[in-house]
């Protein structure tokens, strides 16, 4: 039964892997080289994928999830925003969408990807309802090989956010260790930051092999100094005791217009574009983009590293 599951994760990654690299036609890419004017454009860079995720619930994740999606879109970037939270699949509500389709019709074989990708009127397109992921791990051959198809539709986004489920249960872990980057979202309740202390800590010593940049966004701060201090204290502990480099990203204020937002079932940076809280966001993008920045590995590695984790 165990060399069973091992030819089959052997075959899979086999397969992902010859998906990702075979090349797609595309008669209308030309280059403008007049000595080979057959030749194709130069690739574009791969997409980047993002993991939004926190030690415990409620420290704002998935509202910033949404808001630094749009933040992205708004700079001119193509973003797909992918919930991943298995238990509260909440998005689509402080989106104010009610899905027709999730990602569990696609699952199913129900529905394609192109059918279950929602575009949003914030310049951003969206996957609802990650619940029915955890399914993957068994479905048969066929199904997985047409579940990989589907998800290399979204191969024309230059930026993925995966709004993951919060702790550290193998699905979260599972999402991370997949992904380009993970950024932990926490706030300066002592909780919180042990929390995201204990998700740093799991990141580093569970998924060795994985050569994921973590980063660190203070939420609901309420002043710049509470924020460095908060980031300081994260960052000198998992240097000191994980001998780890995490990435301070910035933080975001404690703002009444967040609150709000979520009432009218709109993200705040669309609500109110100059808050202070927006601002924040649109800071954070920047230094992701500009100082932070590094190419993605694509939707292709991503599916590889994703299925070859055990169910």
């Amino acid at each position: 039964m165990e060399k069973k599951m091992v030819d089959q994760a052997e075959k899979l990654r086999l397969m992902v892997k010859e998906k990702s690299t075979k090349p797609k036609r595309d008669n209308s890419a030309k280059s403008e080289n007049p000595e080979n004017p057959d030749k194709p454009e130069e690739k574009k860079s791969k997409t980047r994928v993002i993991t939004i995720s926190s030690g415990k619930g409620g420290v704002g994740k998935t509202n910033l999830a949404i808001n630094l999606a749009i933040a992205y879109a708004q700079i001119g970037k193509k973003v797909v925003l992918f919930d991943a939270d298995l238990g509260l699949a909440n998005v689509n509500i402080i989106l104010g969408i009610i899905p027709e389709f999730t990602l569990v019709n696609l699952i199913k074989n129900k529905k394609s990807m192109k059918e279950i990708l929602i575009d949003t009127k914030f310049g951003i397109s969206f996957i609802a309802g990650a619940s029915g992921f955890s399914k993957i791990a068994n479905l048969e051959d066929d199904d997985r090989e047409r579940f990989i198809a589907e998800m290399h539709e979204l191969s024309f986004a230059d930026i993925i956010i995966i709004d993951t489920g919060a702790g550290i249960s193998n699905n979260v872990l599972g999402f991370i260790a997949a992904a380009d980057e993970a950024i932990i979202v926490t706030t300066p309740e002592p909780t919180a930051i042990t929390d995201a202390y204990g998700t740093i800590k799991i990141v580093t010593t569970e998924l060795v092999d994985s050569k994921i940049a973590i980063k660190l966004i203070v939420n609901r701060v309420k002043s710049v100094t509470e924020a460095k201090k908060v980031a300081q204290r994260v960052v000198s502990i998992v240097g000191q005791f994980l001998n780890t480099k995490v990435d301070y990203l910035g933080y975001v204020y404690e703002d009444p217009v967040i609150q709000n937002a979520v009432i009218k079932q709109k993200p705040f940076i669309v609500t109110d574009p100059k808050s202070k809280a927006s601002i924040c966001l649109k800071h954070i993008v920047s230094r992701l983009e500009n100082i932070e920045f590094q190419e993605g590995s694509g939707v292709g590695n991503f599916l590889k590293k994703m299925m070859s984790k055990k169910g």
